[in-house]
């Protein structure tokens, strides 16, 4: 069985990778560093992890407009996210995600900070706001209804 999630288009593309999710909102501009991508925010499990070629799963963003050209220099950078889920997206990362060609899809019929765990396997489709959800092995007990044909990853 499948995990697929749909949502709302903000920034088109497609992209996949390895989840990376907060239950807090994120700021871009001091809560994640300019030139590595790594979280400075004081967020229980997250401090210090990266968030470069992850699919960067978050409720919304927060913090001043800056935040958007930060993102916008990660990802010219290859240190921003593949993919950015939210549950509503602000409009300081959808600037950023947009000017920085990273797909992000918000408002999903589920709450994908509920539904994806760090470490999942996700394959985002921006350009239809589809996003599928390959368990991670490790978080196969947390969600018996996927087959073990998703722990391969």
């Amino acid at each position: 069985m499948k995990v697929i999630l749909k949502g709302r288009a903000v920034s088109k593309g497609v992209g996949q990778g390895y989840a990376i999710v907060s239950p807090q909102p994120i700021s871009f501009l001091g809560g994640v560093d300019r030139e590595t991508g790594i979280i400075n925010e004081e967020i229980p499990g997250l401090k210090g992890k990266s968030i470069a070629k992850k699919v960067l799963v978050f409720p919304t963003g927060k913090g001043s407009t800056g935040g958007s050209m930060i993102l916008f220099g990660l990802a010219e950078k290859k240190k921003g996210p593949v993919a950015i889920l939210n549950v509503e997206t602000d409009t300081i990362t959808a600037v950023g995600a947009i000017l920085g060609g990273i797909p992000l899809v918000d408002r999903f019929d589920k709450n994908p900070i509920e539904v994806i765990k760090t470490g999942d396997f996700v394959k985002v489709d921006a350009e239809k706001g589809v996003v599928e959800i390959l368990r991670n092995k490790r978080n196969l007990k947390k969600t018996p209804e996927l087959d073990d044909s998703y722990a391969q990853i």
